[in-house]
């Protein structure tokens, strides 16, 4: 067995508008970001979380220190103001050495069986879609899967609601990434009048007992809330505009998003004070620099994860296997693809 991989010591990150010049610095050093996440409001930030060690999951401790006055009077959304965004000298170097990390995480998640859950929530073109696929781009689908349900169907509107997301949960071995989750019902669902008030109030009392439950059992769940200014959200709305091949992840609920930018950051506002809980606190994702933000969410997951680099030892490429009495069938009995290129 590979000793142990040593993570790096890390530091309590600061809020943005706290200290403008710290965005400045290069995010890719071979630190990982700091296990504390900055809460929505002084109230959560004071509550100090420990992950479950019986599952696997590695102690993480929440700021003490309240928001910087800039994110608590925006509902803990992300300072419009980026000083210096990364640029792919430093990004794409210091992805490549997280990549091989997850890698690794996923080899000790296989080997233990190990059942993580992750969840994806946040702004609409917030970047949640580019995390998930920074981390999936090297990883096993058969261990690290993607879930992004659609809305749902007459008959799953009569199960009770966490049914169809249950269905989904991993089983030994696996990562699961929830692409949007069961928070739908405190966010969208809430804020369009697609749910009864009896049906939100039943969700902000079931939920924290549902992932309490789900923890209990042995499951690691991490759920990450990204955070976008106004400005920047409206900047990467009118890019999708502008570019044909994005302009399909604009949905009439991405635009009622703009038009109900307030109504949202109440719902987040309460959503949080039922649901960041210590068994399964909510990690808030400065997202106004994308390329940033997949670094510092790659680097936090890894560090609350304890894991062995189980790479194999490395492999030889035996021989090809000699053409003795092999007759290859004339090319003309086969159908090939037109080379137009």
């Amino acid at each position: 067995m590979a000793k142990k991989a040593k993570a790096p010591a890390t530091k309590p990150a600061k809020a943005a508008a706290a200290k403008p010049a710290a965005a400045a610095k290069p995010a890719a050093t071979a630190k990982p970001a700091t296990g504390r996440a900055t809460a929505a409001s002084a109230e959560t930030a004071s509550r100090q979380t420990k992950r479950p060690t019986k599952s696997g999951a590695r102690p993480a401790k929440r700021s003490a220190k309240p928001a910087s006055a800039a994110v608590a009077a925006s509902e803990g959304e992300a300072v419009s103001a980026v000083a210096a965004r990364l640029k792919n000298k430093a990004y794409l170097p210091e992805l490549a050495r997280l990549q091989i990390e997850l890698v690794k995480l996923q080899e000790w998640i296989r080997h233990e069986g190990l059942r993580v859950v992750v969840v994806f929530e946040g702004r609409d073109a917030a970047g949640k879609g580019g995390v998930i696929k920074t981390i999936t781009q090297s990883l096993n689908p058969r261990v690290c899967r993607v879930v992004a349900l659609t809305a749902p169907t007459e008959r799953e509107k009569t199960q009770w609601y966490f049914q169809r997301y249950v269905a989904h949960l991993p089983a030994a071995g696996e990562m699961v990434l929830f692409d949007r989750s069961w928070y739908n019902r405190a966010g969208v669902e809430r804020v369009m009048g697609f749910c009864t008030e009896e049906e939100y109030q039943e969700f902000l009392r079931a939920c924290p007992e549902f992932e309490r439950m789900l923890v209990r059992s042995g499951i690691i769940l991490i759920k990450y809330w990204f955070s976008v200014s106004d400005a920047e959200q409206e900047h990467r709305f009118q890019a999708r505009i502008a570019d044909p091949t994005k302009r399909w992840k604009l949905s009439p609920m991405d635009l009622q998003s703009r038009s109900r930018w307030l109504d949202y950051s109440r719902a987040k506002d309460e959503m949080f004070r039922h649901c960041d809980i210590k068994q399964a606190p909510w990690y808030v994702v400065n997202a106004d620099d994308k390329k940033r933000a997949r670094l510092n969410v790659i680097a936090h997951l890894l560090n609350l994860i304890n894991y062995r680099d189980l790479t194999p030892e490395k492999i030889e490429l035996p021989p090809r296997q000699a053409d003795t009495g092999y007759v290859r069938p004339p090319m003309t009995d086969q159908t090939f693809v037109p080379e137009i290129h």
